[in-house]
C-alpha cells in the first residue's frame, strides 16, 4: 500500500486562521490564572501552551481548548478550497494511493469544512487533535495513522515546518507546498520536493515517489521534537476564576 497524508489549513483549505493570535489569547488566559510565563525571544506556540497547561494547570485545559476552537470556528466560516486541492486528492487516489488528513484542528471543525467542499468521502482516514496525544510537530498523529495502515510507503504533504518536523519525527518523507523557506531552514526541514501548484502533486507521485522511497529504505520513527523546557508556572491558584468561564 502507498499512502499520501495531507495537512489541512493552508494545504487543502485556505482560511484566515491566525495561530499566533490564537496562542496570544491562550497565553493571556493562562497567565491571568497562573502568572507570567518565562520570557523568551520566540513566541509560545499553541502546542507548547497546551503542554504547559496540562503539566501545571490541568483545570484550565478545557478553557484553552475552547479558545482554540473559537478561533478555528471563526476562521472556517471564511474558508475556501485551496487551488489544486481537489485535483491533488483525486490524482493521488487515481495513482493508487490511499489518502488521509493529519491536522491539529478539532474533529468538528475538520469534518465540517471537508464536507462543505465535498472532500470528506475522498479520504480513507481523518486524524485530528481529538485522536492525538500531542499536536504536530509531535508525531503522535502518525501513530494513529500507522495503526490503521500499518507500515507502508507514505508521504506527508503540508505547507509548514510543523508538518515537516512531524513527518521527519515519524520517519516519513515530506513534500512542502508553498512553504516559508526561512522556517524550513531554521527547523532543518529538508523536503523531498517543493510544490507551488498543488495540482502538480499527482505527477510527482507518479514519476518520483517510488524512487525516493526505495532510496530511503524503511525509516524508524524518531524521537519527537525537542520538548518545551520552562520553569513551572506560579502555583498560585491555577484554577479557573469561576466555572462560568469554562
Amino acid at each position: 500500500m502507498r499512502l499520501c497524508v495531507f495537512d489541512l489549513d493552508h494545504t487543502l483549505i485556505r482560511s484566515p486562521l491566525d495561530l499566533a493570535a490564537m496562542a496570544l489569547d491562550m497565553r493571556a488566559r493562562l497567565e491571568a490564572a497562573c502568572g507570567p510565563l518565562p520570557a523568551r525571544p520566540d513566541r509560545y506556540r499553541v502546542g507548547e501552551l497546551i503542554t504547559l497547561c496540562r503539566r501545571d494547570a490541568p483545570a484550565l485545559l478545557d478553557v484553552l481548548w475552547a479558545i482554540a476552537f473559537d478561533h478555528e470556528q471563526r476562521a472556517v466560516a471564511a474558508a475556501s478550497l485551496e487551488p489544486g486541492a481537489l485535483e491533488a486528492i483525486s490524482g493521488a487516489r487515481a495513482a493508487g494511493f490511499a489518502t488521509a488528513v493529519w491536522t491539529n484542528n478539532a474533529r468538528a471543525i475538520t469534518t465540517d469544512v471537508l464536507e462543505r467542499f465535498g472532500l470528506l468521502a475522498r479520504f480513507d482516514l481523518v486524524v485530528t487533535r481529538d485522536e492525538m496525544d500531542a499536536l504536530k510537530p509531535d508525531p503522535a498523529g502518525w501513530r494513529v495513522i500507522r495503526r490503521r495502515f500499518g507500515d507502508c510507503a507514505a508521504v506527508v504533504v503540508g505547507d509548514s515546518w510543523v508538518d515537516g518536523v512531524a513527518a521527519s519525527a515519524a520517519g516519513v518523507p515530506f513534500v512542502a507546498y508553498r512553504p516559508n523557506a526561512e522556517d524550513l531552514a531554521r527547523w532543518q526541514v529538508n523536503p523531498l520536493a517543493t510544490l507551488h501548484d498543488l495540482a502538480a502533486l499527482p505527477a510527482w507521485l507518479t514519476t518520483s515517489f517510488d524512487g525516493h522511497v526505495a532510496g530511503r529504505g524503511e525509516q524508524p520513527e524518531r524521537a519527537g521534537p525537542r520538548q518545551l523546557r520552562a520553569e513551572p508556572l506560579n502555583p498560585k491558584s491555577c484554577e479557573p476564576k469561576s466555572r462560568g468561564e469554562r
